[in-house]
């Protein structure tokens, strides 16, 4: 049993969720190896805590609603965890883009919740990635009716910068800002976000915490002395980057789910935490994110 848990932030305020949440990963797995992955991580959790689960219009292979899908069958198996998880849903990307017109967003809400079924709506949507294109008030305009109409419960996005962030708070209470925090990628967009969603009271959903494994030889030795794994390592240091973040692994077995979550539990000392920091700056990262891509063509901090 995992023990620390948190808060989430805008309308959710009232929503406790586990301080480590989990996704789907692109790696084919047999279906009830997934079941089994996704109820041991909301059982391990305390009462009454919710398990914060990502998902995905595009989440399959094939970029359609495949991981919608399975987590309809798995709802329709076991509806008894419908009220045990908090759903958020990524969507609005046409052509491998983002289009966050209101038809777009319309559309990929309905397609999103008839993928999912009727058991479990969807609690939290975030377009997946900004469209320069719209004017971000006008998004979450279309966002705020939705939540108005009973379509969805509350609003997030993703791969946004602080400013975007910050205006559409304006607009309507935002949930969750999801982006990419690990040792590897931790830079002044990120740094930007996270304090903005701290002074906003905004939940920061911190994807690919373990950085692709890239520094894990590099903490090795850390991680040893605290008798804990590197993945572990890599998560804790992601949360204790601000209590509203909120770590979020990839993971289809039941093993690495629970190995993932109580990460969440491990608390690092300023002395650990300070350790950590100078190994990631002492091996600071060189490139880009995107093989050569700039973070407009790659549709980041929008």
């Amino acid at each position: 049993m995992v023990q620390q848990t948190t808060k989430l932030g805008g309308t959710a305020s009232n929503v406790t969720v586990g301080r480590v949440a989990f996704k789907w990963i692109p790696t084919p797995a047999p279906e009830e190896q997934c079941f089994e992955a996704v109820k041991a991580g909301i059982d391990a959790l305390p009462a009454g805590t919710k398990g914060f689960l990502n998902s995905g219009e595009f989440y399959a292979m094939d970029m359609k609603t495949g991981n919608l899908e399975m987590l309809s069958r798995f709802y329709a198996r076991y509806p008894e965890y419908a009220d045990k998880t908090f759903l958020s849903v990524k969507g609005a990307i046409r052509d491998r883009a983002p289009d966050n017109s209101a038809e777009n967003i319309r559309a990929s809400v309905e397609n999103s919740q008839r993928a999912l079924g009727s058991i479990k709506k969807i609690d939290l949507f975030q377009p997946g990635r900004i469209d320069r294109r719209v004017p971000v008030e006008d998004m979450m305009q279309t966002l705020a009716a939705l939540v108005k109409e009973g379509k969805i419960s509350h609003i997030g996005l993703s791969e946004c910068n602080a400013d975007t962030l910050r205006k559409a708070n304006a607009v309507h209470p935002v949930t969750a800002v999801e982006i990419e925090v690990s040792p590897f990628s931790y830079e002044e967009n990120q740094k930007k976000v996270i304090a903005t969603a701290a002074e906003l009271g905004i939940s920061v959903i911190a994807y690919s915490p373990l950085g692709r494994g890239v520094l894990a030889g590099k903490i090795k030795s850390s991680a040893d002395m605290e008798g804990i794994t590197v993945a572990q390592l890599c998560i804790a240091w992601v949360a204790a980057q601000g209590p509203n973040v909120i770590p979020l692994p990839g993971s289809s077995k039941s093993t690495r789910t629970l190995e993932n979550l109580e990460a969440g539990d491990v608390v690092l000392s300023a002395e650990e935490l300070k350790e950590m920091n100078e190994v990631i700056a002492k091996h600071g990262v060189k490139g880009d994110r995107s093989v050569g891509l700039t973070d407009e063509q790659m549709h980041l901090w929008g």
